[in-house]
């Protein structure tokens, strides 16, 4: 936790709004009165992902005063997002911002004494350590076991507490993770998990999702987190928790204990981290691949130049953020660090041509 001086109550921040003005019903809360608060103000969280869950969580941390936020994503805001993901609106589907982008200028409508650093990125080996290292927690909202077991590499690594959630259908689960040397640490992600999910896997594409599961997965997150920001980790819930709200069926497996035997928090061996077995392209999840071309800057007045010069692309245009164009049944979709997203196919061939095709080897 960071000890930087932090403002006194009766000063105005940037906001012109006070402090003890905005934040006097949660000073009332006994469990983080004054001091919480102002240990809030000083506090710097992370989110890994800002769709549904993420940006439910990131609007209750900047809601309730968390100073500093880090957003990490690498997606657009559309139109199917809008039933869900509550800092975007239809004008951010429309012009296809980024979703961290769209998250800080929200935040920034209702609370703009909160630095927001939002980052249009995959969280990869390569920057993992840049854009975590400064946070005092990170909170998952991922939709991926790949990213998951990457943070909790770091996490472990580090010695830095992170809060597991997902949610899909009407069922939500959340889970503390505690890496030592904190106190009474706790199992990691690897401990519980020791292997990702194979076969099949569930999206909110292939089953649904309700924004209800959403919000309440993100809750308890960030109630979690709060725990902690205000110094009381002793407080943080110490069990896998997870709840379907449709059926009321709910089952909490203790993760009190970190496994002896676990690879990662028990032989600290961090092969995510170290990025085997990490591929090239990744699936979205949503009829979609991404290919990752990092550090790989990218002009897009010259690339929007280039691509005008064929006859079969349509709907071309860019912005500041990144460059968007249809052709035939697919959308490409590309950033500023060189990675894109195809939309139209789950064929990573595919995904591989046309890349190469209309943007460049």
């Amino acid at each position: 936790m960071t000890n930087a001086a932090t403002p006194t109550f009766d000063t105005p921040r940037s906001s012109g709004i006070a402090t003890e003005d905005r934040y006097s019903r949660q000073i009332l809360f006994p469990a983080i009165g004054a001091l919480g608060q102002r240990r809030l103000a000083a506090a710097h969280v992370a989110i890994v992902g800002v769709g549904a869950t993420g940006a439910a969580a990131a609007s209750l941390l900047a809601r309730a005063g968390v100073g500093t936020l880090t957003l990490i994503d690498r997606d657009f805001v559309e139109a199917s997002n809008l039933q869900r993901q509550v800092l975007f609106d239809e004008e951010d589907a429309r012009n296809s911002l980024p979703k961290a982008e769209a998250a800080r200028r929200k935040i920034a409508l209702f609370n703009s004494d909160v630095t927001v650093n939002p980052h249009i990125a995959d969280l990869v080996p390569a920057n993992i350590a840049e854009l975590l290292a400064p946070a005092d927690i990170i909170l998952d909202a991922t939709d991926n076991f790949e990213t998951r077991y990457l943070i909790n590499d770091f996490a472990v690594q580090q010695g830095k507490p992170w809060i597991y959630a997902a949610a899909i259908g009407a069922y939500a689960a959340t889970m503390n993770i505690l890496p030592a040397p904190l106190a009474n640490a706790t199992a990691c992600l690897a401990c519980i998990f020791p292997k990702p999910p194979t076969g099949p896997v569930e999206t909110c594409d292939t089953s649904g999702i309700l924004s209800t599961a959403v919000n309440f997965a993100a809750s308890i997150q960030v109630t979690e987190a709060l725990k902690f920001l205000t110094g009381q980790p002793e407080a943080m819930r110490r069990t896998l928790l997870s709840y379907d709200l449709w059926t009321s069926e709910h089952s909490a497996i203790s993760n009190a204990r970190p496994n002896p035997a676990c690879t990662v928090c028990g032989q600290r061996t961090f092969t995510h981290l170290a990025g085997e077995g990490r591929p090239h392209i990744t699936l979205c999840g949503r009829n979609s691949v991404q290919i990752h071309e990092h550090h790989r800057p990218v002009n897009f007045t010259y690339m929007q130049a280039r691509l005008a010069q064929h006859a079969d692309i349509a709907d071309l245009r860019f912005n500041d953020l990144l460059l968007r164009f249809r052709r035939g049944a697919h959308t490409l979709t590309l950033f500023a660090d060189g990675r894109a997203v195809i939309q139209g196919t789950t064929d990573i061939t595919v995904a591989r041509t046309l890349y190469a095709r209309f943007i460049g080897a």
